[in-house]
């Protein structure tokens, strides 16, 4: 072994050891943590949120809007219009419409006859459709669920 090598490998062992303190005396980082401000909304309810299941229906922090999902056992136009109609009011709930989707994600039990009804989902956007990620799963939440769409909006202005 070289010297050079000998050198090197002494000054990687002893970096190794003792990691890259620098003896500076900069201050750390303010770690101090602050709450996220919430807004929220769940069908009337004073809590705003349901106690014995563990969710609020709708969460505002800043200028997004987070919805959690509207279900529905009736997987036809009627029933994929119904969903909508509710998530409507869940984002009217902070002043919101369909324009201020921007993902959106659907969960079915059965996804070619969901492609059947997407003419009544399309209806909601009126041709301005958000990002969208639809799963089928073997169950939903509630047991007869076929289909579950949950929502994320941006507002403009205000909150900044």
């Amino acid at each position: 072994m070289t010297k050079i090598a000998v050198v090197f490998c002494f000054i990687s062992l002893l970096f190794a050891h003792t990691g890259c303190k620098n003896n500076s005396t900069s201050q750390k980082p303010n770690t101090k943590k602050t709450a996220t401000v919430k807004e929220k909304w769940h069908w009337g309810n004073n809590q705003k949120q349901n106690e014995s299941a563990g969710y609020a229906q709708v969460v505002k922090v800043g200028n997004t809007i987070y919805i959690s999902g509207v279900p529905t056992n009736d997987l036809s136009a009627k029933g994929v219009a119904a969903v909508y109609k509710a998530l409507g009011e869940c984002l009217k709930a902070f002043g919101a419409s369909p324009e201020n989707v921007v993902k959106e994600t659907l969960y079915t039990t059965d996804i070619e006859a969901m492609k059947q009804f997407n003419d009544a989902r399309k209806a909601f956007y009126n041709g301005d459709f958000p990002a969208a990620s639809w799963v089928q799963v073997s169950r939903l939440y509630e047991p007869n669920a076929k289909l579950e769409v949950d929502l994320i909006a941006q507002l403009t202005g205000g909150d900044e």
